[in-house]
């Protein structure tokens, strides 16, 4: 069972739509509408949002947020945005910082699950230093569980791709995976999973911790 499968996420995406319609909250708002996109969706607006970051500050104004917001397609009127800035704004600097920013957008996680993602990628990250490689995934990911491999749709380089491309975007292919875009990753997945119980077993028999 490869983690975040197609059905976990038709089923996000349609739960998160649903509560589009209900939500008033604009941080809510923007990150059902992340969610709406499947269990990528918050790591891709930190991708979009990383790649704008020119200067490498961690932080974003205004027009940097509009326009990320605006890249990534996602249907937020400037008064709500305004709104989610002042929320991340505390000290009314203008700037927010983005990783607090992306920290309170990730759907909650339990510890429990958080641990457990922590434990995936130090197993992945054989050298320690704090990024895991396409070659790192490569030696540990097994393709042979995937659906379309059983059914002989796909090679498992076809399925290792697909994997892949969780974690990359079509503008940033560097075959990089940090801890934080790991963490995007299953945040989104583990949205999609209701119980502790079946996340954790879900993730020890994808990375065999």
């Amino acid at each position: 069972q490869m983690p975040g499968t197609a059905r976990h996420d038709r089923d996000m995406a349609t739960q998160a739509k649903r509560k589009l319609v209900r939500t008033t909250d604009p941080v809510e708002k923007l990150r059902l509408q992340c969610l709406a996109k499947g269990s990528s969706g918050i790591k891709g607006l930190s991708r979009v949002f990383r790649i704008m970051d020119d200067n490498k500050s961690r932080t974003l104004d205004f027009n940097e947020f509009m326009k990320g917001l605006k890249d990534y397609a996602v249907m937020i009127d400037k008064e709500e945005a305004r709104e989610i800035f002042r929320i991340f704004d505390k000290d009314g600097s203008g700037k927010i910082n983005f990783n607090e920013f992306l920290v309170t957008l990730r759907p909650p996680m339990s510890n429990a699950r958080k641990e457990v993602v922590t434990q995936a990628f130090k197993k992945l990250d054989k050298t320690g230093d704090g990024v895991i490689t396409v070659e790192d995934l490569r030696d540990v990911y097994n393709p042979k569980h995937h659906p379309k491999y059983i059914n002989g749709d796909w090679t498992e380089e076809q399925v290792f791709r697909a994997f892949l491309d969780n974690f990359g975007s079509p503008c940033d292919k560097d075959g990089k995976v940090t801890m934080e875009e790991f963490m995007d990753y299953y945040a989104g997945v583990s949205a999609s999973i209701d119980t502790d119980v079946y996340f954790i077993i879900m993730m020890k028999t994808a990375w065999k911790l």
